[in-house]
């Protein structure tokens, strides 16, 4: 027992105979790391795609936009919340609208929106929707749905379905729709809407049959209007190559006149110049040619074959007067 005390007491003695070590190191490095983690506290990053809204207390003091590093004081004085700004689809699912002619047809729309790169836009979509972008999609789609029904009733089935692309009005459609939809989410929501489209149109059985119908007259009327056209066209054509072949008839029978005229002018000058020759031989000619105008092969005819024409056949041409004198004398 004794010397388990004294043993003690050795030990005792030989701590105090060490150097002490300073403690200041040891407070400086926890200093060191309490201002690191301050510092680490004090900075949030921004990323691209999204803005960071800082709250202090809970309410919201500013806007962070461009990416990087910002300051803020720790928590829990400052808060940094991010807020998604990338573009997100939503579909407003099918919707039976009716049109303006009273008809049904089955639609379902889509919406390209995102969060307003603004303040003001940041930080009313954090007031209406506690910053979830499921609930935003939610209430686009009661919206929309509501605006479907709005905007159908401005246009006629025949705007939306029809044969015809030059009637088809789909791209007013939606841009009426957008207008109906795009200042209630930006002053509501904080919403930008970047487009809106037709997703899926269909149409119920009933509204279907009268569309076909409609259709079928539709192509009736066209097919009448193409038919009276080409007849038209066809009596157009008709008329004018009637008149074209009047003209060409008429000018050839002023051509086939003036031939004619012109060949009885020489026939008759041929025929003074033969008759001056030979009046005799004149009469004769002149006596076939009447012969082969009257006479055609179907024709028949009895006469006597000492009449004019036929004469000149039985009597054969007068001898001239001199050799009529000379026969005269010989014969003497």
């Amino acid at each position: 027992m004794h010397d388990h005390d004294h043993d003690h007491d050795h030990d005792h003695d030989s701590d105090h105979d060490g150097p002490a070590r300073p403690a200041w190191p040891r407070i400086l490095g926890a200093v060191l790391l309490v201002l690191l983690l301050a510092a680490v506290a004090c900075f949030v990053q921004v990323r691209m795609g999204e803005a960071m809204v800082i709250t202090r207390f809970g309410n919201p003091s500013r806007v962070l936009l461009e990416p990087g590093l910002a300051w803020r004081w720790p928590q829990p004085f400052e808060v940094a919340v991010p807020v998604d700004l990338r573009l997100r689809t939503t579909s407003s699912g099918l919707h039976d609208v009716g049109t303006r002619d009273g008809l049904r047809i089955i639609v379902q729309a889509y919406i390209a929106w995102q969060v307003s790169p603004d303040p003001q836009d940041i930080q009313r979509f954090m007031r209406a929707v506690q910053n979830q972008p499921d609930e935003a999609a939610r209430q686009i789609r009661t919206l929309v749905g509501s605006a479907l029904e709005t905007t159908t009733s401005g246009f006629e089935l025949a705007d939306l379905v029809n044969v015809d692309p030059g009637r088809v009005r789909i791209e007013a459609f939606e841009q009426r729709l957008q207008a109906q939809i795009a200042d209630q989410l930006a002053q509501t929501y904080g919403i930008k809407v970047v487009q809106v489209g037709i997703e899926r149109l269909t149409l119920p059985k009933v509204t279907l049959e009268a569309t076909v119908d409609r259709m079928r007259a539709e192509r009736e009327t066209i097919a009448t209007e193409r038919t009276a056209e080409g007849k038209r066209k066809a009596a157009e054509i008709r008329s004018a190559a009637e008149r074209d072949a009047r003209i060409l008839e008429a000018d050839a029978t002023v051509k086939a006149a003036q031939i004619q005229a012109q060949s009885q002018v020489e026939a008759a000058q041929i025929y003074g110049k033969a008759y001056a020759s030979a009046p005799e031989l004149y009469k004769l000619l002149r006596s076939l040619d009447t012969l082969g105008t009257i006479v055609t092969p179907d024709t028949r005819l009895v006469l006597r074959t000492d009449a004019a024409p036929f004469r000149a056949l039985v009597d054969g041409p007068n001898p001239p007067a001199s050799l009529s004198r000379e026969a005269g004398q010989g014969h003497d």
